[in-house]
């Protein structure tokens, strides 16, 4: 075999422009170093797939470009330098923001941001946590600080609990013992929120502050912000506890004033579940950790599916229909396709 089925694009075009995603072929690739060559059954799509499809350059690609961050698969082929792995086992991995993406049947992928697939969950359940769960994890218990024990209360608040970060983190946040304090603005995500553990929903439509205060908290420990920063600065500011943490995975669109943390000396730290592939840093091997850990938790039963929405077979017809779920702003939880045609 040297050819294998993807799907990708040769411009940067809205959704429902009929070119936006192609079926094509491209090159089977080979594994080297500490790559591992997986043959992808499932994929999931996220927020970073949509703007980047439709936010690049204008002028035409040479080649198709694959793009997709969410995979599970099984172990085909290993390089020289891998060894955490076996031919056959089933992985599940967000992989590389600077490398071809996961929407092709076979891919490579460094073998240090790989986790061993949980055996609880299908395709369609596992494809939708990699990306989201490394994100939520990331942002809790390195970039918050937190650990998996003496939170006692402790409150937690997360702005935009009903996306697939959010559907993570709160989850991981009730585990690791925290009061979580979620926002979301339906009926239907409000009770989405409810049903993964949140103690409290308050409607980010509205001022949160007020809210919060209303169920009895002056401040809370910690804030992790998962959607509009521009829209909730002033209000992180103001609910954050002296001394407490702050993280954000979306980047803010105007300045934002960090003095206001300055009386209270309050820390804020971004996060960005790519970087430490983009970067190769000397712990990149922690996601593989990490990956192991929430497939451990499925399997005892401590953490719940994401997946609300699943597609058969990964193509361009069906690519476009998850695309254009994500960019309604309505999705809850993750949408996934699986499986290839013959």
């Amino acid at each position: 075999m040297t050819k294998i089925k993807a799907v990708g694009f040769y411009s940067h075009l809205p959704i429902n422009d009929s070119n936006s995603f192609e079926d094509v072929e491209i090159d089977l690739p080979k594994a080297t170093g500490h790559e591992l060559l997986v043959k992808v059954d499932g994929v999931s799509v996220n927020p970073v797939d949509t703007f980047v499809r439709k936010g690049g350059r204008k002028d035409k690609l040479s080649h198709p470009k694959i793009i997709g961050w969410d995979a599970v698969g099984s172990v085909v082929e290993k390089g020289d330098d891998s060894t955490l792995f076996n031919i056959g086992d089933r992985v599940w991995y967000a992989g590389d923001f600077t490398k071809s993406g996961s929407d092709a049947q076979y891919q490579t992928v460094d073998e240090r941001i790989v986790g061993m697939a949980p055996n609880n969950l299908d395709d369609s359940q596992s494809a939708a946590v990699p990306l989201v769960g490394l994100t939520a994890y990331e942002s809790l218990f390195e970039k918050l600080n937190l650990t998996f024990s003496n939170n006692e209360g402790k409150t937690i608040l997360i702005i935009n609990g009903s996306g697939g970060v959010g559907s993570m983190a709160v989850q991981l946040a009730k585990i690791a013992g925290l009061t979580v304090i979620t926002t979301a603005s339906r009926h239907d995500s409000m009770e989405w929120v409810k049903n993964l553990g949140a103690d409290y929903v308050v409607d980010h439509h509205k001022d949160l502050v007020p809210q919060v205060k209303n169920l009895g908290y002056k401040y809370v420990d910690y804030i992790l912000n998962l959607n509009n920063l521009d829209a909730h600065w002033n209000e992180i500011a103001e609910l954050i506890k002296p001394d407490g943490n702050i993280a954000a995975s979306t980047e803010n669109h105007r300045l934002i004033d960090l003095q206001k943390l300055t009386k209270k000396r309050a820390t804020f730290s971004w996060e960005w579940m790519y970087s430490k592939s983009y970067y190769q840093t000397e712990d990149m091997v922690t996601q593989h950790e990490i990956l192991n850990h929430i497939a451990k938790l499925y399997e005892d039963n401590s953490l719940k599916v994401i997946t609300t929405k699943n597609y058969s077979p990964i193509n361009a017809e069906n690519l476009k229909k998850a695309h254009a779920d994500v960019e309604s702003g309505h999705m809850i939880g993750k949408v996934n396709i699986n499986g290839w045609d013959d």
